[in-house]
Order: structure tokens, then C-alpha cells, then sequence
């Protein structure tokens, strides 16, 4: 059985850090590109940051020079650092597991953990 789940969210004032934790089981993780995405009220969810199974990382223009994802393939946990937080971070943030191994493409979700960024 597959388990995502996240962990870290809660209440932080602007300009303040938070540090999200992901531990998956179930999977091969390290065969897995990671991945954090975040839906705020009203609005779809978007990708935040991806890392893949070598450690590439991608990252939304909006978060670039504030986030940093990474991950501990001996533990199957993937972490997203955020530093210098914005009112427009607050969001329920995902983390995202998935595998393209053609044809196929498995993916993950993780129940998403609330971010609320607020003074």
C-alpha cells in the first residue's frame, strides 16, 4: 500500500521559514521524481518544485531564490525549505510522488499540509 504523506505546514509570520517533510512508503522511492505543489482558496493547484530521481531540480518562477527542495532517498523523504514567506505562499501544499516508465505513469499524492503565511 502506497502512503504519502506530508508533514511541517502551520502559521508563520511574512518573511518568516517553514520547512515541509515528506515521507513516502510503498514505492521504490528513489526511482521516483518528488515533487511539492500548493493549492490556495479559489484558485487550481500549481507546481511548486520538483526534484527527480538524480537530484534535478525545477522550481516555480514565484519561488525561485526562497525554496529549496531536496531529499534523503535512505530515509524516502523529500523536503521543500521555505524561507523569506509571502502572504501569497499561504496554500495547502502537496507532495507529489510519480514514475513515467512507458506506457505507464504512476503517481501520488500526499494529503496536503496547511501553509498559512500571516501576520
Amino acid at each position: 500500500q502506497v502512503q504519502v504523506v506530508e508533514s511541517g505546514g502551520g502559521l508563520v509570520q511574512p518573511g518568516g521559514s517553514l520547512r515541509l517533510s515528506c515521507a513516502a512508503s510503498g514505492i521504490i522511492f528513489n526511482a521516483y521524481t518528488m515533487g511539492w505543489y500548493r493549492q490556495a482558496p479559489g484558485k487550481q493547484r500549481e507546481l511548486v518544485a520538483t526534484i527527480t530521481n538524480r537530484g534535478t531540480t525545477n522550481y516555480a518562477d514565484s519561488v525561485k531564490g526562497r525554496f529549496t527542495i531536496s531529499r534523503d532517498n535512505t530515509k524516502n523523504a523529500v523536503y521543500l525549505q521555505m524561507n523569506s514567506l509571502k502572504p501569497e505562499d499561504t496554500a495547502v501544499y502537496y507532495c507529489n510522488a510519480v514514475l513515467e516508465s512507458s506506457p505507464y505513469k504512476y503517481m501520488h499524492w500526499g494529503q496536503g499540509t496547511q501553509v498559512t503565511v500571516s501576520s
